[in-house]
């Protein structure tokens, strides 16, 4: 084996950080079922409910909660998260909540907080999901980071 496919078998068999894995595409039979008009129109929808009024920041703001103010069951707001926005309905929030993030940990007006506030301010149940879901989305942890901004706005 060449020094070359070592290094790619190492790489495949280290623990990712986080527990985060590999996404693996699934092919969902109910995702095809719904009209595009329909799948556009939810789409604006929940880009207003989730983004505009903020509920990403409610961490107890459920996909069942967002599917009763929509007024459709969970499996059509499920199809329509996951062919429009390419990802699943705690994936979407959580981008959501880490963007808010980025926006507070650089802010020298939350300068004062620590991680875990902020975490607790964009909608973070716990710590761990905070930085799983941060460094899943940006690459590096909160505090990393924060400190690396920090250098650069001095």
């Amino acid at each position: 084996m060449s020094d070359l496919e070592k290094k790619a078998q190492e790489e495949a068999t280290k623990k990712r950080p986080y527990n985060l894995r590999e996404k693996k595409e699934k092919k969902a039979a109910y995702r095809s079922l719904i009209r595009p008009e329909l799948a556009d129109e939810l789409y604006d929808r929940i880009l207003n409910i989730i983004v505009v009024q903020k509920k990403y920041r409610d961490p107890n703001y459920s996909a069942k909660d967002l599917a009763k103010e929509l007024q459709i069951n969970t499996r059509y707001l499920s199809a329509v998260v996951n062919s429009r926005f390419g990802m699943n309905y705690s994936c979407l929030l959580n981008e959501y909540r880490v963007k808010d993030a980025l926006h507070l940990l650089t802010d020298k007006r939350y300068a004062d907080k620590n991680v875990e506030e902020i975490s607790t301010m964009v909608g973070f149940a716990n710590r761990q999901s905070f930085y799983a879901a941060f460094y899943k989305n940006v690459g590096e942890t909160p505090n990393g980071y924060r400190k690396k901004n920090a250098v650069k706005s001095k």
